[in-house]
């Protein structure tokens, strides 16, 4: 044989260099073993589920809009003088941050879409987020073993807030100014450090020369890295646990029913990335948002006219303005309390998000794991905690912007502060008591189908002469959807003596774990599924049309 057809007959017996790549990274990553094990795992298919994939995707977007935005910014506060196109703002005294702002609005191609997608998608990012922590909240997907994950999502929430915080204040624009002098406002009122901790954000006497520097290092650096950390983190364990799953014929908790990973999720989740981008992008196309020429540079002395945060800072907003203002004077100290207080508040109330799936747990006693969603009428006392903490939020966002609702709508700003201050305290108990009432109201009508079956609207005469309205009974998939889900029995204390007549005694927390077991879970706080019993009894002829 001759050399070439040697050669040729080796090219032959090797594998395409691309086969032989792939052979060597696996050798050494065990790419294909992790994909073979993980490419085809199945997620459920629910419309709720898109909300986390929309935070998802607004974030992707921030991330890639704020790598322009970066190019063109000059994160400083040395005074210039601005000759832009925009004539209204030619010769004004201006930092460098502003002047660099207008200049990607009003000179940098596209620099003004990019702005506006940027802020809109910060504006979407937290607006999912809240909704996708609803969704979780309302369904019990926090529950063991998810609790950790509860806690990666809270902190993304709230690294969120103070991200978009940090971001709308970098043009040094008069409405941003107002809300960083704001936020100054709310450290000096925390006793003790709040001096020391505004001269560290600051640089100095409010507003210094370096926070714009300063906040912008925080901006696109400390918190943008948590959070991809804390993203990163909380899809490796909603990928590791599984996806929650709602209650149905053939899902229990020990499977999932939905569609592979590839090709068919990751087809569908591609195109779902596309629309978000798309709606956003007309947002920003549409509505304009911050347009900071309008307001001009900031100035320590002047205060922007109806200046309002972002919706997601309202809640902060709103405990303040509502509060009076309280001070004492302690240790010839003057305590701010009318300021401390809410901040105080706004704290206790995050805490308390953060933690309820472990006051759950510890309540219930439930140490199972769970991959079933529950339906939010099943847990009506969960179920109207959230409603009144969502009626609350409402609130006090109606106090951050009291003097717009007061213009707009040609109300006293007085009249409007005193609701508020009320609603704080009456809306959410009364939020909480009807939603309550509704989802045990939702809770007998399931009972009632399960027994009686669905209303047909067919009327029947019976032979003595009473009309009836017949009811056609549930197929089986119904029936495991309306009863699947657990009741739990309410802990009791127990008796107050044992068997020998010794005097128990209880301690607090027991007793409490006790008072709220039968508050969520006594005759109140649910409606007993029917039994076996009851429905053969019914469907046997007895009282069934």
């Amino acid at each position: 044989m001759s050399t070439t057809h040697q050669a040729t007959g080796a090219r032959r017996g090797k594998a395409p260099a691309g086969e032989r790549l792939a052979d060597w990274a696996d050798g050494r990553l065990g790419i294909y073993s992790l994909a073979k094990a993980n490419m085809r795992k199945i997620f459920p298919d629910h419309w709720s589920f898109m909300l986390g994939e929309v935070a998802l995707y607004s974030f992707l977007i921030i991330i890639l809009t704020g790598v322009y935005l970066t190019l063109f910014f000059h994160p400083s506060m040395t005074e210039v003088v601005y000759n832009g196109p925009y004539t209204p703002l030619q010769g004004i005294r201006m930092s460098d941050a502003f002047a660099s702002t207008m200049h990607i609005s009003f000179e940098v191609r596209g620099g003004l879409l990019i702005r506006q997608i940027h802020h809109w998608s910060a504006i979407v990012f937290i607006a999912s987020m809240f909704v996708h922590m609803m969704r979780v909240f309302f369904t019990g997907a926090f529950r063991k073993p998810r609790e950790i994950n509860w806690l990666f999502g809270f902190l993304l929430f709230v690294l969120g807030m103070f991200t978009g915080f940090t971001g709308y204040s970098l043009p040094d624009d008069l409405l941003s100014g107002t809300g960083v002098r704001f936020m100054e406002g709310a450290i000096l009122s925390v006793p003790i450090v709040g001096t020391y901790l505004s001269m560290f954000l600051y640089g100095g006497e409010f507003p210094g020369h370096d926070f714009v520097a300063r906040f912008y290092t925080i901006h696109i650096l400390l918190l943008p890295g948590i959070m991809a950390g804390l993203l990163v983190a909380h899809l490796i364990l909603v990928f590791y646990h599984k996806h929650t799953q709602f209650p149905g014929p053939g899902r229990t908790n020990e499977n999932v029913v939905g569609m592979p990973l590839l090709p068919v999720y990751m087809a569908k989740a591609g195109g779902f990335f596309f629309l978000v981008f798309g709606v956003i992008a007309a947002l920003a196309a549409i509505a304009s948002i911050n347009p900071i020429w309008e307001y001009g540079p900031y100035r320590p002395d002047q205060v922007s006219t109806g200046a309002q945060p972002d919706w997601y800072m309202g809640m902060a907003e709103g405990l303040i303005r509502a509060m009076p203002s309280w001070e004492i004077n302690f240790w010839g100290h003057t305590l701010q309390l009318g300021v401390f207080i809410p901040l105080l508040l706004f704290g206790l109330v995050l805490m308390a998000i953060a933690f309820y799936p472990f006051v759950e747990a510890w309540v219930t006693g439930d140490k199972r794991e769970h991959h079933l969603a529950d339906r939010p009428r099943n847990r009506p006392v969960r179920t109207a905690f959230g409603a009144a903490w969502v009626a609350w939020y409402m609130v006090l966002l109606l106090g951050g912007g009291n003097d717009i609702a007061a213009t707009h709508f040609h109300l006293s700003i007085n009249a409007i502060t005193w609701f508020v201050r009320i609603g704080f305290f009456v809306i959410p108990v009364l939020t909480f008591v009807v939603t309550k009432r509704f989802c045990l109201g939702l809770q007998r009508r399931d009972r009632d189908k399960v027994l009686h079956g669905r209303e047909t609207g067919v009327i029947k005469r019976l032979p003595h002469g009473e009309f009836i309205e017949v009811h056609e009974p549930l197929d089986q998939g119904a029936m495991y959807t309306l009863t699947s889900h657990q009741q739990y029995e309410p802990i009791e204390v127990g008796p107050e003596v044992d068997e020998n007549g010794v005097e128990r005694k209880a301690g607090a927390m027991t007793k409490l774990r006790a008072k709220l077991s039968q508050g969520y879970y006594g005759e109140q706080g649910q409606i007993p599924k029917p039994t076996a019993e009851e429905h053969a009894e019914i469907t046997s002829g007895h009282g069934h049309h």
